[in-house]
């Protein structure tokens, strides 16, 4: 299958001398091609952390990060954006659209950061997308004219509109209501049966329950590795997980 990201011993460190914090711990762990993951643990279990580094988005402390065949811990600022921009797409709590554009030229931003058009096959799927995510009347409006929750749903269709290898997402259903969660999730999962590799954090037993594998995180440590897990089975080991650390 091959891996489409992974870290090797990664650490990362907050903070100096006795006030160090450190939100992931020795961690080695792949995103496998063509797979849905989640990312599972509790609050300040290091999840966040792991995916911005796994993303380029922020350097460890120590370990190694790769997008594909790249080490892109060794990547200089210009290199990584590029590498992101061609192989990633991103969906974040924040949504990070631009104000001044309407939904439209939103969705087509990376295509104009790349400095091309989308191909004929390409704007059908974007079509598609835009159609699934019920934002075909929303095209011209911009972002402070939309809702959270159609704001969400606009940054998830960037964020496919380039066909990434690599897709990740942070709580992509957190602003959603749960009709509109499960059609964004079934998007994220028929991605994933395209030959797209999908990371998502995630709180919410019932959107972990769509990936294929559960990857549970506690105290920066991986300390499960599931394959495919109902929404009762995965409460149960986030509760355990909780009453582990506690204790």
């Amino acid at each position: 299958l091959g891996l489409a990201a992974r870290v090797t011993h990664l650490t990362k460190s907050f903070g100096t001398g006795a006030g160090t914090v450190t939100a992931l711990d020795d961690i080695s762990v792949g995103i496998r091609r063509g797979e849905f993951t989640a990312i599972m643990g509790p609050s300040g279990s290091g999840k966040s952390t792991l995916m911005h580094i796994m993303a380029g988005l922020d350097a460890p402390t120590s370990g190694t990060a790769w997008i594909g065949d790249t080490d892109i811990t060794a990547l200089n600022d210009r290199d990584l954006t590029l590498l992101r921009r061609r192989k990633a797409g991103f969906i974040f709590q924040a949504f990070n659209l631009v104000p001044t554009l309407d939904v439209k030229a939103n969705i087509l931003l990376p295509f104009d950061l790349d400095g091309r058009k989308p191909t004929t096959p390409e704007q059908h799927r974007i079509q598609d997308l835009v159609y699934d995510l019920g934002l075909e009347k929303r095209l011209t409006h911009r972002p402070h004219e939309l809702s959270g929750g159609q704001q969400q749903r606009v940054a998830i269709a960037r964020a496919l509109a380039t066909e990434p290898d690599l897709v990740f997402a942070d709580e992509p259903t957190g602003n959603l209501d749960s009709r509109t969660g499960r059609e964004v999730l079934r998007i994220l999962q028929g991605a994933s049966a395209n030959g797209q590799s999908i990371a998502m954090v995630t709180h919410d037993p019932i959107a972990a329950s769509f990936a294929d594998r559960v990857l549970f995180l506690g105290d920066g440590r991986i300390v499960a590795d599931k394959p495919r897990q109902t929404p009762e089975e995965i409460s149960a080991h986030m509760l355990r997980t909780e009453q582990e650390m506690a204790a």
